[in-house]
């Protein structure tokens, strides 16, 4: 026997005006992480799945947009009278922020996110519900060379983004920190010349060097036979020393620094004595060119015979 043929069956005492995009309200009687089942009127209830629940792409669980009771509004996405089947949406009732997003996310424009997780490459960030994007590791800063997202920043965190690129189709941002900022390394450029001597402190110290923070800003490296003291000891972590640019490249972003070559080139170069000042000649005696300068009383008498003879015409 049955109790329940006595009645008419709900789905068939259903409205049949409603169809695949009403609005519809009900209670939810039945809550699992994979969504909801709302009671739309009895006996007749509809699924709204997780992924119906936000425009957000992040796996979530149901129980955090609804529980067991909540009057809840909702789209019909499918209806199927035959099967007594239907889906129904929460999402569509706020517009996909995607459809707008050139317009309210344009390249160049800056917003403030919260960071989701890391990556080894990245940091995932939301800038609104169903709004992710990207930072790569790269983006984050000039000058700081950033191993792991995890030193920069953490999860749940804001941090300040610019828009560089927009993925429409597969719902992606590409977003950066570091251009907030001018790239100083156009000033570096002006500032650590090959041959220009500079004050750093050694902040880290790896096998095939060290990282050396520079006082007018960025980070410089130096090998270890660079990192010799005049004393023959090595620099150690912590330590401020001079030192001198080996090699500047912009492009890649790389100081080459040497603190032994500030000693070392000071002793190859010849010291040279400063020039003395020539002291003035003295005037020297005028030499006389005069025959009659050199000649004896001997000679004048020769000379005065010689003139008599000359007159007489001898």
């Amino acid at each position: 026997m049955g109790l329940k043929q006595l009645t008419p069956h709900p789905w068939d005492a259903l409205d049949s005006n409603l169809k695949v995009g009403d609005h519809v309200k009900g209670k939810v009687v039945v809550i699992a992480d994979y969504g909801a089942f709302v009671e739309i009127a009895p006996g007749v209830e509809g699924l709204i799945h997780v992924s119906e629940m936000s425009w957000s792409q992040h796996l979530r669980s149901a129980q955090e947009f609804m529980h067991v009771g909540d009057e809840v509004e909702a789209v019909i996405l499918t209806l199927d009278r035959e099967e007594r089947k239907m889906s129904l949406g929460i999402k569509q009732l706020k517009e996909d922020p995607w459809e707008t997003i050139e317009s309210k996310y344009p390249v160049g424009s800056k917003h403030t996110a919260r960071v989701r997780n890391f990556t080894n490459f990245g940091i995932f960030v939301e800038l609104e519900e169903g709004v992710d994007g990207l930072i790569h590791i790269s983006d984050l800063s000039w000058t700081k060379k950033v191993k792991h997202p995890s030193e920069f920043t953490q999860v749940g965190a804001e941090i300040d983004v610019v828009v560089l690129e927009i993925d429409k189709e597969n719902r992606r941002l590409s977003l950066g920190h570091k251009q907030l900022e001018e790239n100083p390394w156009d000033t570096y450029e002006t500032i650590y010349t090959p041959g220009s001597i500079h004050t750093g402190k050694i902040t880290e110290i790896m096998d095939k060097g060290a990282v050396i923070a520079l006082n007018e800003g960025g980070e410089g490296f130096a090998t270890p036979k660079h990192l010799v003291k005049e004393d023959g000891s090595q620099a150690q972590l912590g330590e401020e020393l001079s030192f001198k640019v080996i090699e500047f490249v912009k492009e890649t972003k790389r100081i080459i620094l040497s603190h032994s070559r500030t000693f070392e080139d000071a002793k190859d170069e010849p010291k040279k004595a400063p020039r003395a000042k020539r002291a003035p000649k003295k005037e020297e005696a005028p030499v006389i060119n005069n025959v009659a300068a050199g000649t004896t009383l001997g000679d004048l008498d020769a000379l005065a015979e010689l003139k008599a003879k000359l007159e007489k015409g001898e």
